[in-house]
């Protein structure tokens, strides 16, 4: 598969790095790093674009600048793309109201689009938008981008006896690279601590989501990000983690002796 990474800065440059590192070795990746400074209308996008872009499968839309998703279009006419990602990992890089737009343009173009929020909430057959809402897709080149990178998922293996995690792997990485950081980072650990622990590893990588507090979630994205990886671990150690029951308590005869006495 080809792919056109478009960035700006080390958001897309981060990953793209771990896409290179971590995605199959047949897969060719490009990058083009976009112009920033652009008006507020772009009445002529090709003012902004260059003659020619590397011919493309997908086109992953990795740039920090609500202006460069306006040019999604004519960048998938350009490199000749039928499917893009462009995630929104923050409202102000691509509004929500822009990602509803951007759809329907490149449906118009008979271009498959997808705007996960966060990116991690991607999978092979839907992606999310809200707290609630999930939005399904098929596309063959997005999905198969997905088997490898999106929603994280994990291969955990667990001593029984000593519920001790003696190996972990991300089956599907983050697109940032985080999954694999922090399966490599539970090995050792008791399966009661490894969603807790999850959760820290996921923001000292650091998740490269938005700290502001979005109105679709009423929580900030790189928090969303978070809990997405901790329920992941959490359903794998599910088996494993030590339940503690507490039964009914009983008077004891001291405690009766005592109120006698009173």
């Amino acid at each position: 598969m080809r792919i056109l990474a478009v960035i700006t800065g080390d958001y897309g440059a981060r990953h793209v790095e771990n896409i290179r590192t971590r995605g199959p070795q047949e897969w060719n990746i490009e990058s083009w790093d976009a112009p920033t400074l652009l008006p507020l209308i772009i009445d002529y996008p090709e003012d902004y674009l260059p003659e020619t872009l590397p011919a493309a499968d997908l086109i992953l839309a990795l740039a920090e600048h609500k202006g460069v998703a306006e040019l999604l279009p004519e960048i998938a006419q350009l490199a000749g793309a039928p499917a893009v990602i462009a995630p929104v990992d923050n409202e102000a890089w691509l509004p929500r109201g822009l990602a509803r737009q951007l759809r329907g343009w490149l449906e118009r173009q008979n271009v498959a689009c997808v705007t996960p929020k966060p990116f991690c909430s991607l999978t092979e057959t839907h992606y999310g938008v809200t707290r609630r809402e999930k939005i399904a897709y098929q596309d063959p080149l997005i999905a198969e981008f997905a088997k490898y990178f999106g929603r994280p998922a994990f291969d955990i293996k667990i001593d029984p006896e000593t519920r001790v995690i003696t190996a972990a792997a991300a089956q599907r990485d983050a697109a940032c690279g985080c999954a694999a950081y922090t399966a490599e980072r539970l090995v050792g650990l008791i399966a009661d601590e490894a969603e807790q622990e999850g959760g820290m590893l996921h923001h000292h990588y650091p998740c490269q989501a938005s700290m502001g507090i979005d109105i679709d979630f009423g929580d900030t994205l790189m928090h969303v990000s978070g809990n997405i990886m901790r329920d992941e671990i959490a359903d794998q150690v599910k088996p494993y983690k030590k339940v503690n029951y507490i039964a009914p308590g009983t008077r004891s005869e001291i405690d009766e002796h005592e109120e006698r006495d009173e």
